[in-house]
């Protein structure tokens, strides 16, 4: 009798392996993600612009897929260098982007980790997020452009308003693509 009739009969036991890196889903759902927020941005963020204030698809999306795929710091560390990558592709200051998402997926990256409750998490996560975000290109804009401080009054409100939009956008998406993915 040959080696492999006797393993036939053998009991199998299925090993649980551990998630090691991002998966090709994760992948394709970030890259799907970040494509979307960049054609919003393009078209609709165009059109929505209510005193300079308007939702920033980009870092919805980021946080999107983050709070979907939950990926290690330096997953999302990346996911947020692609996001600035992404940006320099639309008006604006080149550059400053690279810090600033870098920076936002970094803080969304560490407060989905924070216990809070599901139902809110994707918001308050999102919202904290684009303060982070929307803060430091702030500040880089105000230092590379050597603006007066008071530019920095008038930003607030802007950065604030398009975090209350981000994590809308985020929380009512986040739950049927949650059960979408599963």
């Amino acid at each position: 009798m040959s080696e492999e009739n006797v393993n036939l009969g053998e009991k199998r036991q299925a090993t649980n392996q551990k998630k090691s890196g991002l998966q090709i889903r994760d992948l394709v759902l970030t890259a799907i993600l970040l494509a979307a927020g960049a054609v919003l941005k393009f078209f609709v963020g165009t059109m929505i612009n209510i005193g300079g204030m308007k939702p920033n698809f980009i870092i919805a999306m980021y946080c999107m897929a983050i709070v979907l795929i939950r990926p290690r710091i330096l997953e999302a560390a990346i996911i947020g260098i692609l996001a600035g990558a992404i940006c320099q592709f639309f008006p604006g200051t080149p550059y400053l982007n690279f810090a600033s998402e870098l920076a936002g997926a970094l803080a969304m990256a560490l407060l989905i980790r924070v216990p809070m409750p599901e139902v809110i998490k994707p918001a308050v996560s999102t919202f904290l997020s684009t303060v982070v975000s929307g803060g430091l290109y702030t500040l880089l804009l105000i230092f590379a452009l050597h603006m007066d401080k008071a530019t920095l009054a008038a930003y607030i409100p802007i950065v604030l308003c398009t975090a209350a939009i981000n994590c809308i956008i985020v929380q009512i998406l986040y739950f049927p693509l949650k059960l979408t993915l599963k």
